[in-house]
Order: C-alpha cells, then sequence, then structure tokens
C-alpha cells in the first residue's frame, strides 16, 4: 500500500475542495492515486467533479493568428520557466511570428514545424536562439492548423493564459467573439452531445451511479437518476447546451441562431505540466552553507 503523505493530502484538498480527513481517507481507499481519489470522494458526496483546469501550470503564452479573410487561422502554446520570460518582447515577437507561420505554412505535426524554416532557419533554431538570448528554458508544446469555407475566430485572454480558436458556418465577427469568449470562460469538452467522448461518458455514469447508490436510493431507481444527471452532465460539457455567459436566460445554441460551430480548440497555459515545486528556504540554507 503506498504511503500517504501530507503533500498528497494537499494535493487532493485542493483539487477537490474536500477536506484533510477526507482527502487522507480517499487516498488510502485508492493506494495513493490521485485521480482515482477524486473520483471516491465524488462517489462518497464529498467533492465536487474535479476540473482540468485545477492542473499546475507552466509558464508562457498562448498566441493565435488568423488571416484577414477569416479561412485560415492557428493556435499555439509555447513554454518557458518564468513569467517574467513570457513577457518579454522578444518571446512575444517570438510566438507571433510562429503563429502566423502556421497558418502560412500548415505543418502537419511538431517535427514537420520544427524543420520548417522562418526567414530562412528553422523553426527550432529560432527556438534555440530564443533560449540563449532570454536565458530560459524555451519549448513549442503544441499547436492546431484550422483551414475553412465558413469562419475562423481566435480569442486570447490574459495575455495568454487561455486560447480559443473556433469554426463557424458564418456568422458576424461579434458572434465570433461571444461564442470563442463562451469557450475560454466554460470550457466545454464538445460542441454537442454527438462529440461527447464515449470514454468520458461511461466514467460520469460510473461515478454518478456509484454517488446515487452511497446516497441510499433504491438500485430500480438509480438508472433513472443517473439519466437525469447525465442531462446536467451534458448541460456542462457541450458548448451549446451552455448558458450564455452574457446571458443567463440564453443557452448557446439561442445566440447561434443558424449558425453552427463545426469545432474548436481550447489551450489552457500549462495544462498538465507539472511545474517543479521551489522550496526556498531550503535553497537559501543550500546557498549560505
Amino acid at each position: 500500500m503506498a504511503q500517504v503523505t501530507a503533500s498528497m493530502v494537499k494535493d487532493l484538498r485542493e483539487k477537490t475542495g474536500a477536506g484533510m480527513m477526507d482527502c487522507k481517507k480517499a487516498l488510502a481507499a485508492t493506494d495513493g492515486d490521485m485521480s482515482k481519489a477524486a473520483d471516491w470522494l465524488r462517489e462518497k458526496g464529498i467533492a465536487k467533479a474535479a476540473k482540468k483546469s485545477g492542473r499546475i501550470a507552466a509558464e508562457g503564452a498562448v498566441a493565435a493568428y488568423v488571416a484577414a479573410d477569416g479561412k485560415v487561422g492557428a493556435l499555439v502554446e509555447i513554454n518557458c520557466e518564468t513569467d517574467f520570460a513570457a513577457n518579454n518582447e522578444g518571446f512575444r515577437d517570438l510566438e507571433k511570428k510562429i503563429a502566423e507561420h502556421i497558418a502560412a505554412v500548415k505543418p502537419a505535426d511538431l517535427d514537420a514545424l520544427n524543420n520548417s524554416t522562418i526567414d530562412g532557419k528553422k523553426v527550432s533554431d529560432l527556438i534555440t536562439e530564443a533560449t540563449a538570448t532570454i536565458g530560459e528554458k524555451i519549448s513549442l508544446r503544441r499547436f492546431v492548423c484550422y483551414e475553412t469555407s465558413g469562419k475562423i475566430v481566435s480569442y486570447i485572454h490574459m495575455g495568454g493564459k487561455i486560447g480559443v480558436l473556433v469554426e463557424l458556418s458564418g456568422g458576424s465577427d461579434e458572434l465570433g467573439k461571444d461564442v470563442a469568449m463562451q469557450i475560454a470562460a466554460a470550457n466545454p469538452s464538445a460542441v454537442d452531445r454527438a462529440g461527447v467522448d464515449a470514454t468520458e461518458l461511461e466514467h460520469e455514469k460510473e461515478v454518478l451511479r456509484k454517488q446515487a447508490l452511497e446516497e441510499g436510493k433504491p438500485e430500480k431507481i438509480v438508472e433513472k437518476m443517473v439519466e437525469g444527471r447525465i442531462n446536467k452532465f451534458y448541460k456542462e460539457v457541450c458548448l451549446v447546451e451552455q448558458i450564455f455567459v452574457k446571458d443567463s436566460e440564453k443557452t448557446v445554441k439561442d445566440i447561434l441562431g443558424d449558425v453552427k460551430v463545426a469545432r474548436f480548440t481550447r489551450y489552457q497555459l500549462g495544462e498538465g505540466i507539472e511545474k517543479k515545486q521551489e522550496d526556498f528556504a531550503a535553497e537559501v540554507a543550500a546557498q549560505i552553507k
């Protein structure tokens, strides 16, 4: 059985909002597996669903570029070690240049992007040069490029902390911006029910099923309860079913009218990257030895 440390309990508490003792019990019951412990707490009705946005973030920025005609667009995340470097003029110029370059050459993957050239230099060499100039490790993490006969809109939030690229069948610039801002704020995982990942859906059903049983509900009505709660789940994760953030009386489907959302990508800076936890006191102590 894995040892449950105070650090693990603290991390689970921050992730779920549950109490310290409940977090300790959850970790003990799941052999220290953080993800399973979060589910255990939900099943017991102790914690709300863990949000992906709760992951530890790295520094850097998400940048976007959309061509003037709105037919081609790109979204890219470039990471560095500190927020100070992310605000460096050279770093900002680099991310804009690479975003525009992606839209122009439409590389198939990161390898193709790194091997493509900007003004006669490989993108990988530009990253290396920026690392040397800025003095921090800089990495090109991920990107997406859209091309359409419809309309592409981008939105960057908080100077690059969140970036969105969305493809619509048409509509006004204002509508496109509203949809992109909705995606940034509400973090849907699919356009509609048909797009919800089957594994994610089955996982949610299983959690809700166990949750209902823990509440003491008879098995014969558990499935109906799960069905009702899954409808609520759909309203949280499906873009078109979400409450519009600028008008709580409407859903996103209401504001879209005849316009369709074909696809979207939302990058949250550093999502899924474990940032090194610095022990400042230990660092100082080491320096004065």
